[in-house]
């Protein structure tokens, strides 16, 4: 997510939550003693650069997967109609859409995207006042729109994240003073809505990305609390994990969730520059990366992905670039 905006936004939430404890529920072994075979992953792919043209960016914020490993990442700020990118798994230009505006298929700032067991895509507008989410076939096609803003059910300050679950459910996080969690059926109609402003169980500091497991728990990505929290399907509060620092298993504003084939867990920590992994329960696995233009570096790693082969796809926004990681065959 943009700098700016979330400096902006996080000073206004301030006066909700006058401080903010460090909590950790789950034990997680961070010791890099305990760790020296950790796991390592290695680059297989990087795209993207600066610029309007396809396959460009300007702010990519987010990033989502489908069944045949199409790529589809959003842009914030794009120019024309290329709020939307599809890239096939390799990075290669498929089509854009999303042209400025309020409108069916216009975005005021496309944020963040997800796909369903059908590959339509759903896109997040945090700015627009009436059409929070959007959805479109895998091409680009514009199906149907819902949402709003406000304090009422259903509705949203600063909507932000999306994830879908393996039924089509919808699950939206406000970023906004709502601090909240909302899940919709696929056509937009409410279903449920948890959280509020805090630091317990349940509660949020500026909720950002969402995912969902195996068995559709949901993970969501607690920024302003530095932590990860799971939930059931249908908001019961499970497990959390996380506290402020740069140790292994400690977040610096984190921006990005995502899960793999057997649900281990994958978070972008955004101002730590890094890419960390945890199991199911929490504890801490691995992690690469640092401040830098390098391969194994990120200047702001915002979301995170994972396609039907475990690879590991990071958006990378103060690079404008698509990196892509693969668990390596040694360790050590």
């Amino acid at each position: 997510m943009e700098k700016s905006i979330i400096t902006i936004m996080m000073a206004s939430l301030m006066s909700i939550v006058i401080t903010i404890s460090l909590i950790t529920a789950i034990p997680n072994a961070y010791s890099q003693q305990e760790n020296q075979q950790q796991e390592k992953y290695v680059l297989l792919n990087q795209w993207g650069s600066e610029g309007e043209a396809a396959g460009q960016f300007s702010q990519p914020a987010d990033i989502a997967i489908d069944s045949k490993d199409n790529v589809f990442v959003t842009d914030i700020t794009a120019a024309s109609s290329k709020a939307v990118q599809k890239f096939n798994k390799n990075g290669t230009f498929i089509s854009s859409w999303g042209q400025a505006g309020y409108g069916q298929g216009s975005f005021a700032r496309a944020s963040d995207i997800a796909t369903d067991a059908q590959d339509n895509v759903y896109v997040v507008d945090a700015n627009n006042p009436n059409q929070v989410v959007q959805k479109f076939t895998n091409n680009g096609t514009f199906l149907t729109a819902w949402g709003s803003h406000g304090f009422g059910d259903g509705q949203f300050i600063n909507p932000i994240g999306i994830s879908v679950d393996s039924k089509n459910n919808v699950f939206v996080s406000d970023f906004g003073a709502n601090n909240h969690i909302v899940k919709f059926d696929n056509n937009g109609t409410l279903i449920t809505e948890w959280g509020t402003a805090g630091n317990g169980d349940g509660q949020f500091l500026s909720p950002l990305a969402i995912a969902n497991d195996l068995v559709d728990n949901v993970y969501v990505d607690d920024y302003g609390n530095d932590r990860i929290q799971k939930f059931q399907n249908n908001g019961e509060f499970l497990a959390k994990f996380g506290t402020s620092g740069n140790s292994a298993g400690q977040f610096q504003d984190p921006e990005g969730v995502a899960l793999d084939s057997k649900d281990n867990i994958y978070v972008a920590d955004t101002n730590n520059h890094r890419i960390q992994k945890f199991d199911n329960n929490g504890n801490f696995i691995t992690m690469w990366g640092s401040e830098g233009t390098g391969d194994y570096q990120f200047i702001e790693p915002t979301s995170i992905a994972v396609d039907s082969q475990d690879n590991v796809y990071v958006v990378d926004m103060g690079a404008q670039k698509i990196k892509v990681f693969a668990l390596s065959s040694t360790t050590g």
